[in-house]
């Protein structure tokens, strides 16, 4: 048996387990971060010294710098755990103002006759355990005894007492199949699916009523094992039952998705009240046969305690459900890290989390009121600002999703992944290292869907269309996409492919039956490629009615206007898009409207217009993608000090960004040196400079405004400038040949154009001709005072 003492630090109701590298309150451990505890050591230690806060820092993070604050989040986790919650009359750790932390209380080894002791007690109960193995060992062996008997007894003593000892024999049967029946309960597998239900809350307090669920669900995803149903799924099931998809998880309407959607069991939680104490109870039952699989139950002593029996309870049911013991032990932070430790904020980011994929206006709501009542709420901080990205506010998602980052040591293993992989890819914009973070999430949780939409997001931006498509359904398999979100990944794929009918037909069909604007935008581009007016019309007016998409609509078409030289009516249209979006306090669409203005006047000729287009821009919202543009824009208008000047603090400000660094930068760098006035132009120095641009120009560079093919008309007009005609040709013709990723970007025209140059350099004045009467005819009711229009007049008819 031979036990050995551990080694135990101890002060008032609380033990240091050195061994075990666990702190407990008699003898009840206390979940602590490895920091968290890492800190408490070097603290007890010490105890009555002051430990520097730059000494802390070093023993903390030695080979890594981070910010003080990240210190005094675990100082705090730390007083939350031994219950000191005040600063300023500090029980255990005393602030000492301007130079560290002083542990107040002394510390001394822990009676080793006692541990001893324990030690002993344990050896005695493993002992009860292995005489109780062989009990049970000893009833199959006299089941098997009593066999034998029935056989000789029934030679002897005729039948009747063969017929008692039999039933004798199979009571005893019975009783070892209900033993081991009991012990040996079948558990999950990690192909099974389970849903989550609604906690039964008897206690009369409304704030249980959403936010336990969404801190079991919380605490539930850690494990790589289980496989909660996710909410996505759930809301289609439930409308397929012809109930809301908000409708609440009774534990009967629970089991009954848990059934059409062939998972295997329900968790079902409730909590109850007794006096000042609360009741925690969770139950896993099979949605077959409605036998109780696994249960565990945990009491807080007041409110302020019930999600740290939340998280018992979560810790204490996936060993049961079939969860290696290594595997909870190692993915197991507890409900304070994880969430949040405020009940008030769970409950806001639950309501919040409802809204999460219909009313985005509700959602910010709510997020934002979670983060006021727990500032520290990483996860909050994280899906707001993923959400904000979402609608085109990327200044205000970059922010949050910082401070969700900056946060990232207070949650688990799954949300740090989620966090880690947005900031790469929305802050950093870094694809590379956002594609190994998805990559990562992939393997540790490979039933996750959140990998499979970011890996669809950067192959957005690469231009691998091809590739999306099986990360879509993957996604759609695992519940991540209801079948309508992957139906409009599906018409995007199609679309930038050239599947133009495949595209068009889905689209209809996922119109008509969910009505959402998504599908409605698609049909706006499908008519605008196919030349269809009144069906532009007809979507346009179903989006300009509704709020939320009215903005973008309207300067979709501003857009589609400037794309057929109508520049009047354009920025007509453009001041309504941009009042729309101000009065929803969307400044940042409101500025990439206006830049994207900025970009089609420049190419028209329009340099005025451009730069003061490009000043109203940078005005409204000074963003990463608003000021790309808006350089880019001055670039073509030919004010090149102030494009590069943009650039460089562009390079300077996202030095990991791949958009920025392989594609804007060395367009708007190359855009300098042809369209330079005050210079004489480099066509060979702008060439070498667009040669990184390859991997990246047909992909989509901005997510919300679809500016693409730019380097590649770049580099067609630097062939033009250093009089190479069919390399010039070629690669305005990448652009004639795409119009499904052009769509109505000004280069559509501008490629017309700059064709129509090439073959005259070639001394094809035939297909020139062609090129200049493609363009006059896509401008026939152009403004008449463009100057690129005038231009193209005049070369046209030196061609006759």
């Amino acid at each position: 048996m031979g036990n050995e003492v551990k080694q135990l630090l101890e002060f008032g109701r609380f033990r240091v387990d050195l061994e075990q590298r666990q702190l407990l309150r008699d003898q009840q451990p206390i979940l602590l971060s490895p920091k968290t505890f890492d800190l408490l050591l070097v603290l007890v230690q010490h105890s009555g010294q002051v430990v520097l806060k730059d000494d802390l820092m070093r023993r903390l993070w030695p080979d890594t710098f981070v910010e003080e604050s990240n210190l005094g989040q675990h100082i705090f986790q730390l007083r939350r755990a031994l219950a000191d919650k005040s600063q300023d009359s500090s029980q255990y750790i005393v602030t000492v103002p301007g130079r560290g932390y002083r542990f107040a209380q002394p510390v001394s080894a822990a009676a080793a006759e006692e541990e001893k002791k324990r030690a002993v007690e344990k050896d005695r109960d493993k002992d009860k355990e292995e005489d109780a193995a062989l009990k049970d060992e000893e009833i199959v062996v006299a089941s098997r005894s009593l066999a034998r008997v029935t056989f000789e007894t029934e030679k002897r003593s005729g039948l009747r007492m063969w017929v008692a000892i039999a039933a004798m024999v199979t009571a005893i049967a019975v009783a070892i199949g209900l033993y081991w029946r009991v012990q040996r309960r079948p558990k999950l597998s990690e192909k099974d699916t389970v849903v989550l239900a609604d906690f039964a809350n008897s206690t009369g307090d409304s704030i249980f009523d959403v936010a336990l669920r969404q801190g079991l669900s919380a605490q539930l995803d850690q494990s790589p094992f289980l496989n909660l149903l996710s909410d996505s799924r759930t809301a289609q099931t439930l409308s397929l039952m012809g109930k809301p998809k908000d409708e609440p998880l009774t534990p009967g309407l629970a089991r009954e998705v848990c059934q059409r959607t062939a998972s295997a069991a329900v968790l079902d939680g409730s909590i109850a009240q007794i006096g000042a104490r609360y009741l925690l109870t969770l139950k896993a039952i099979a949605c077959a046969s409605g036998e109780t699989l696994a249960s565990a139950e945990a009491q807080a002593s007041d409110k302020n305690h019930v999600l740290d029996a939340m998280g018992k309870v979560a810790s204490d049911i996936r060993p049961k459900l079939g969860e290696s013991l290594a595997s909870v032990q190692k993915y197991d932070v507890p409900p304070q890290d994880v969430t949040t430790p405020s009940l008030e904020a769970l409950h806001s980011y639950s309501l919040a989390m409802k809204n999460r994929s219909g009313d985005f206006a509700k959602f910010i709501q709510l997020a934002k009121r979670a983060i006021e009542q727990d500032p520290n709420f990483a996860m909050a901080y994280a899906q707001l600002g993923v959400a904000y990205v979402n609608i085109g506010e990327t200044e205000q998602g970059v922010q949050n999703i910082r401070k969700a980052y900056d946060l990232r040591d207070r949650v688990s293993e799954r949300e740090r992944l989620y966090i880690t992989s947005h900031y790469d890819h929305m802050v950093n914009g870094d694809l590379d290292a956002a594609r190994k973070d998805y990559e990562l999430w992939m393997e540790i949780y490979p039933r996750d869907q959140g990998p499979y939409s970011g890996l669809v997001a950067v192959d957005y931006f690469t231009g691998d269309f091809d590739k999306m498509f099986p990360l879509i359904e993957k996604n759609l398999e695992l519940g991540g996409f209801s079948p309508h979100e992957a139906n409009i990944g599906i018409v995007w794929a199609l679309t930038f492919l050239n599947r133009i009918d495949e595209a068009k037909a889905m689209a209809l069909k996922g119109q008509a039956a969910t009505h959402d604007p998504l599908f409605d935008l698609s049909l706006y581009s499908f008519a605008f490629l196919q030349g269809d007016a009144a069906a532009r019309q007809h979507e346009l007016e179903i989006l300009t009615s509704n709020p939320t998409w009215g903005d973008g609509a309207l300067d979709l078409e501003a857009g589609t206007l400037a794309f057929f030289g109508q520049f009047a009516k354009s920025r007509e249209l453009l001041g309504r898009a941009v009042n729309a979006a101000l009065k929803q306090d969307k400044k940042e669409s409101a500025a990439a409207y206006t830049a994207l203005a900025a970009l089609a006047e420049a190419l028209a000729g329009n340099a005025d217009r451009a730069k003061q287009f490009v000043k109203q821009a940078l005005t409204l919202a000074d963003t990463k993608d608003t000021r790309a543009l808006s350089a880019l824009a001055l670039s073509l208008a030919g004010d090149a000090v102030q494009a590069t000047k943009l650039a460089d603090d562009l390079g300077k400000r996202y030095p990991k960004d791949t958009i920025i660094q392989s594609n804007y930068l060395p367009t708007i760098y190359a855009a300098a040196q042809l369209w330079n006035p005050g210079a004489k132009a480099d066509p060979q120095k702008s060439i070498q400079l667009l040669g990184s641009t390859a991997p990246y120009e047909t992909g989509v560079t901005a997510l919300d405004n679809g500016v693409c093919f730019y380097p590649v008309f770049v580099r067609g007009q630097a062939y033009l400038a250093n009089k190479q005609g069919p390399a010039a040709a070629a690669e305005f013709r990448k652009i004639l040949d795409t119009p499904q990723m052009v769509q109505m970007e000004p280069l559509g025209f501008m490629a017309h154009i700059g064709l129509a140059r090439a073959y005259a350099l070639s001394g094809d004045s035939v297909k020139s001709r062609a090129e200049y009467q493609a363009f006059l005819t896509l401008w026939k009711d152009a403004d008449g005072d463009v100057p690129l229009l005038k231009e193209a007049r005049a070369q046209y008819a030196k061609l006759q």
